[in-house]
């Protein structure tokens, strides 16, 4: 068998390099991790996991351009994130990631509809096509019933799919998710994990998962794991 040649590979699409984030704790540094370096290919779906306190959530918001790093370099889809403005950080996020967070954050004096249309409206899609986009992706998430309820009148895994339909609602290249189990009951969790899973296979999307659940980790196709500072790549099928 011939070995894979790199130009077989799919593109890399998230790329860092030497990143290292510090944190100021009174007259001391505090040194979350350093010299991280490590690659993810288009298609791929990588889970992010680690003690709490090791800096998961920290590296998906450096990612995310939410956050700056104190040293090293990010390239998500093509773009050095480290360089962009406040307001190309916005546009960024808005544009070519999507992000689901552990709590759901949707607007509760809006619908499940008006609330998975809002990243488009940010965009200046006129509201009847954004709402017809955010229609069919609640369709794609099993809560076209529900379109028309708020926030509170959903349960925590309707939450959770309207805020996933909402992050993948302007076509991004990369899901990034930061717990989206946390707060779920098991049963729930598995349902809304097996709907990223499907998502991401159906869309063809490069998804960055956080996550405390070793089960869901093992059921990605790579695993990063944080420890003392540095990043360390382990098989799925190792994990325990």
């Amino acid at each position: 068998m011939h070995p894979i040649e790199q130009r077989d590979l799919p593109p890399e699409i998230v790329r860092v390099s030497g990143l290292k984030k510090v944190y100021k704790s009174g007259q001391t540094d505090l040194v979350l991790f350093e010299n991280l370096s490590f690659q993810v290919r288009k298609g791929e779906m990588l889970a992010i996991v680690g003690e709490s306190g090791a800096g998961k959530s920290s590296l998906l918001h450096i990612l995310g351009a939410l956050d700056r790093a104190s040293a090293g370099d990010v390239y998500c889809a093509q773009i050095p994130v480290a360089k962009l403005t406040d307001d190309a950080a916005a546009d960024f996020r808005n544009r070519r990631i999507g992000i689901v967070w552990q709590f759901h954050y949707l607007l509760p004096e809006f619908t499940a509809q008006e609330n998975v249309a809002m990243p488009l409206l940010i965009q200046g899609t006129a509201y009847p096509t954004a709402m017809k986009q955010a229609a069919g992706w609640l369709r794609e998430v099993g809560l076209e019933s529900r379109s028309h309820h708020r926030a509170g009148e959903l349960s925590g895994g309707e939450q959770q799919r309207v805020a996933l339909a909402r992050a993948l609602v302007t076509g991004p290249e990369i899901l990034m998710a930061d717990e989206p189990t946390g707060d779920l009951d098991n049963r729930t969790a598995e349902m809304v994990f097996a709907l990223v899973q499907r998502l991401h296979r159906e869309y063809r999307l490069t998804s960055l998962i956080v996550t405390h659940n070793l089960e869901f980790a093992r059921r990605c196709d790579r695993v990063l794991r944080l420890h003392h500072g540095m990043a360390e790549e382990v098989s799925p099928a190792s994990l325990n």
